[in-house]
């Protein structure tokens, strides 16, 4: 099995090859371009440099309903253009991934440092109801491997699948093992060549049914569960028991890494499959007298947390794109105490 020094975003894209990407749209933007750069010089993928991320995504939507597995990266600001689109995929039920290397916002803020401003823009960017599967690895390994994962479980799901990282995680260099993961194939026949929907219409049996509130229930529910269904074979999460300690600490790609440090003093939970929630996090809960989510932004996963278990969740939100040991471990310590 070969080893190899990978950047964060190098490994997307050379799993992406593995995974049987054939068609590539993007636009450049800090910090997610070397996706692109490294993609451009395959010579078994078509890539395209788009004029913006809404010609991306849309790009893709094509390229994936005339068969070919497709894929975009992008950050934060071209993440919000898509949004519209993502919702379409959904109503069409079009395989597609979706990297999002997330950086400091709202707007252009701080292109350069890390962030974790858009976990809810994946679950409640577009309108209407959709349940996205998205994944979010800690390590170039991971990336690695769970670019492998989100291939598979869009095909499974016929649904766009996201994959998030954050610029610290994106830009790490680590050693990884070039393993050749299963692939799933592709299942659907390209439009033009069966009786298919191309649309973001409700419909059933592929013909328009823009007048019946049953016909619309009836879609919501088949989507929510092939999503559910699909989801549950990533069950994916990491956790550290500690029985010494009363308090569970949450933290999810480039913060998980600092929360391990801080396993002697606190239970640690890490969640890979970030949507839809895993379930198991609801008997773990249940050990501890206080969860604290860690995340840079404002409490958008301790907001889902809480909503989950029906329970308080207190938050250490980390903001600014500065990762500070000696802080963290002083605003965790005031948190212990005030329990």
């Amino acid at each position: 099995m070969t080893k190899r020094l990978l950047q964060g975003n190098q490994a997307i894209a050379l799993a992406a090859v593995k995974a049987g990407l054939n068609f590539y749209a993007g636009y450049p933007i800090t910090p997610a371009s070397e996706i692109l750069h490294e993609l451009v010089n395959k010579k078994t993928v078509k890539v395209l440099q788009m004029e913006d991320e809404i010609a991306s995504i849309n790009a893709i939507i094509g390229s994936s309903l005339a068969g070919a597995k497709s894929m975009t990266a992008t950050s934060g600001p071209g993440f919000s253009l898509m949004q519209e689109s993502i919702g379409l995929a959904h109503m069409m039920e079009i395989p597609l991934v979706i990297v999002n290397v997330q950086r400091v916002g709202p707007s252009t803020g701080m292109p350069t440092f890390p962030a974790q401003g858009d976990i809810l823009q994946c679950k409640y960017g577009s309108h209407g109801d959709y349940f996205p599967i998205v994944f979010y690895p800690n390590s170039v390994a991971e990336l690695y491997e769970f670019t492998f994962n989100a291939f598979n479980a869009a095909e499974e799901s016929l649904s766009p699948v996201i994959l998030l990282s954050d610029s610290y995680v994106g830009h790490l260099y680590e050693t990884i093992e070039e393993t050749d993961y299963p692939v799933s194939k592709r299942t659907l026949s390209p439009l033009g060549t069966s009786n298919r929907h191309f649309t973001g219409l409700t419909h059933a049996d592929s013909k328009p049914a823009t007048s019946d509130p049953e016909v619309h229930k009836k879609f919501i529910k088949h989507l929510e569960a092939k999503q559910k269904k699909v989801s549950r074979k990533y069950n994916d999460y990491e956790y550290i028991e500690n029985k010494d300690s009363d308090t569970l600490l949450i933290a999810y790609g480039a913060m998980s890494r600092v929360a391990f440090d801080f396993k002697e003093d606190f239970a640690i939970y890490r969640p890979v499959r970030i949507f839809p929630i895993v379930e198991k996090l609801k008997d773990i809960a249940k050990k501890y007298k206080q969860i604290v989510v860690m995340e840079m932004n404002t409490g958008q996963y301790a907001n889902e947390v809480e909503r989950l278990l029906y329970r308080e969740v207190k938050l250490l939100p980390i903001l600014g794109g500065k990762i500070d040991l000696n802080e963290i471990a002083s605003k965790l310590r005031r948190i212990k105490k005030k329990k």
